[in-house]
């Protein structure tokens, strides 16, 4: 039995804009306001664990020393079975260019490495979401949600954002990137952490 959450205000551990404004909206209907790390001005940690609950904690454990309020945080990437599992926790550092996170440039990376290793088809992946929600007490809650897929190449679609041109869910004839903002929600790893964590923690 997962810990039931009642305050009224949870910090994000993101920097991200279009992350805090969508969990924002998450949370609305349960009465807690959403704050980001942003917004309290508070350094990003960095990221040394090879695992996404390793990633995940580091940046929960460190907002909730930073401000005494419970704090929630995510680390997501992309696995890909013909590449041992790369990119992984790593999905974001493969976009990283001196201006700038390309993944455009990773995807193509990405095809290119299993292009070399003749890698077979279905090139199945599936993107992860793990979400740690960790009180001020040492208390943590972690949610892991996954998306199953496979990898097509060329990229389809101008939505979505990351490797979403080139991933089209199990059971869709579509991409992450031809769907729209409400559809991809619904079947996501980072929904289907949400919809773990609401369950255990709200529920």
């Amino acid at each position: 039995m997962s810990r039931p959450f009642t305050d009224k205000k949870l910090l994000f551990a993101t920097h991200n804009a279009g992350k805090l404004e969508e969990m924002q909206e998450l949370f609305a209907p349960y009465g807690v306001t959403v704050v980001g790390a942003a917004e309290l001005k508070l350094a990003e940690p960095e990221e040394t664990e090879d695992t996404f609950i390793g990633n995940a904690r580091i940046k929960a454990v460190a907002a909730v020393k930073a401000t005494g309020l419970p704090a929630l945080s995510d680390d997501s990437g992309i696995v890909v079975d013909g590449l041992d599992g790369a990119p992984g926790v790593y999905t974001a550092d493969w976009a990283e260019t001196p201006n700038g996170r390309d993944f455009t440039m990773a995807m193509n990376k990405t095809n290119d490495l299993l292009e070399e290793r003749d890698a077979p088809h279905p090139r199945t992946a599936r993107f992860c979401a793990t979400m740690v929600l960790a009180w001020p007490d040492g208390h943590e809650e972690i949610f892991e949600g996954v998306a199953e897929g496979t990898l097509v190449w060329p990229m389809r679609g101008a939505l979505g954002h990351g490797y979403d041109p080139m991933f089209q869910p199990v059971g869709h004839s579509r991409t992450f990137a031809e769907m729209s903002h409400d559809e991809k929600n619904e079947i996501s790893h980072r929904a289907d952490a949400f919809n773990k964590l609401i369950a255990g923690c709200f529920g």
